[in-house]
């Protein structure tokens, strides 16, 4: 059998494997496509016939490898016929025969096609090699995707590598001890506070794994989200590891809508061991354990409330550091609340820019109206409620059955029309 001769295949191999940190099984796979790809180009270029290759024309031709004797064949697989319409993928039966006497009509041979070394050509090369890095580029993505994915809505360490627009370009590792891998911090992912300089180092959460293969990092990473605070107190707070306390909710907004708010979390906890105070084995002995949360977080304000399955309890405590006198749930359906504080706690309650109730309705559920308890006045806002409820509740009122079936007759006439009008522009 032919071979066209590739001197180094197997210190290729090896170094390639050793560089992008891939089996020498996928660098194997990515040579042999790469090389069928070229022969498919130098089989266009000898089309002296001009024959049509459609795109499935050389699906049964494949590369075999020689690592040992460095170099390569091309084999085809043909099926034998009595009449020869393709020499491509048929051979004649009494060919085959005149060494395989056994052979039968429709059985399938393989044929070594092999090129001669110097007719393979320039261009044929030039093909190969950029189809190699493509697949090479492949296959890293496809590993990067598997190794990964399973680690979706974790958090990882990562290094600072560059900056693309306005996105930082980090490098993260696994647990699994393989190489880093580039990944992307968008803007609105970004902390204001952070100093993405080169080379820094900071604790990500792992939003998303793209899929597909797509140019540019598939990780998505993010100091903003919620995701990250949970691990944080998570790893700091041996309680939570063991279960002993949860976290119920988490309210974050890392990026506020205006420059002159900071960044700010709520977190709510509990726990079902009564000898156990949550908020305290969060916040640690004078503050030591919550410090480090901060800390990694850049000096972000974080509130720890205590969490109540009274929903008044807990709107209450969520509001910290407000002191509240009254909660009035106003409506349990749509979720309406009314919080009567002291004249001094208005703006507390409220927070700088509504930062500090906007925190509190998203960890409750609840749309929390903060009002004066001096002005407010119980008899007209509970009028204001029942009359709102009383003018949204459906009527019952009886079903005309004739009607109904009407407005369905209608809609199906519709309905023909649509599709007569479709049909008649597929006709056109």
């Amino acid at each position: 059998m032919s071979m066209v001769s590739l001197p180094g295949l197997k210190d290729l191999i090896e170094s390639i494997s050793r560089e992008r940190n891939l089996p020498r099984l996928a660098v194997q796979s990515a040579i042999r496509e790469a090389l069928i790809k070229g022969y498919e180009r130098y089989r266009r270029a000898q089309n002296l016939e001009r024959k049509q290759f459609d795109e499935d024309y050389f699906d049964n031709f494949e590369v075999e490898l020689d690592i040992d004797g460095e170099g390569f064949r091309v084999l085809s697989t043909k099926t034998i016929v009595e009449e020869v319409n393709n020499s491509d993928h048929q051979i004649s039966l009494d060919e085959v025969q005149q060494v395989a006497p056994e052979a039968q009509l429709g059985d399938s041979v393989v044929l070594d096609v092999t090129p001669d070394q110097g007719e393979f050509g320039r261009m044929a090369a030039m093909q190969t090699k950029q189809v190699l890095a493509q697949k090479l580029r492949d296959q890293q993505r496809q590993m990067v995707q598997e190794e990964f994915q399973d680690l979706e809505s974790t958090v990882l360490q990562a290094r600072v590598l560059r900056f693309e627009r306005q996105s930082v370009i980090l490098a993260v590792s696994s647990t699994f001890g393989q190489p880093e891998v580039e990944a992307e911090l968008p803007k609105r992912e970004q902390l204001p506070n952070d100093n993405y300089r080169a080379n820094a180092t900071f604790k990500v959460y792992l939003k998303k794994v793209s899929q597909g293969q797509q140019r540019g990092p598939q990780l998505l990473v993010s100091r903003a989200d919620a995701g990250l605070v949970v691990y944080l107190f998570a790893n700091e707070v041996p309680e939570i590891e063991d279960e002993v306390v949860r976290i119920v909710a988490v309210a974050r907004e890392a990026n506020p809508p205006s420059r002159y708010v900071g960044p700010r979390t709520k977190i709510a906890v509990d726990t079902l061991d009564r000898d156990v105070d949550p908020v305290g084995a969060c916040i640690g002995a004078r503050g030591s354990r919550i410090q480090v949360v901060v800390n990694e977080l850049r000096g972000e304000k974080i509130d720890v409330i205590r969490w109540s399955p009274d929903p008044a309890t807990y709107i209450a405590n969520a509001l910290s550091p407000a002191r509240v006198d009254e909660v009035r749930l106003m409506d349990t359906e749509t979720r309406q609340t009314h919080v009567l504080v002291a004249e001094d706690q208005l703006s507390l309650a409220i927070g700088k820019e509504g930062q500090n109730v906007r925190l509190a309705a998203r960890l409750t559920g609840w749309k929390i109206d903060i009002k004066d308890k001096a002005k407010y006045d119980h008899a007209a806002e509970d009028a204001k409620f029942t009359a709102a409820r009383a003018q949204y509740t459906p009527e019952e009122d009886d079903i005309d059955l004739e009607e109904l079936e009407d407005e369905e007759n209608q809609i199906e006439e519709l309905e023909d029309l649509e599709d007569e009008a479709f049909d008649t522009n597929d006709e056109e």
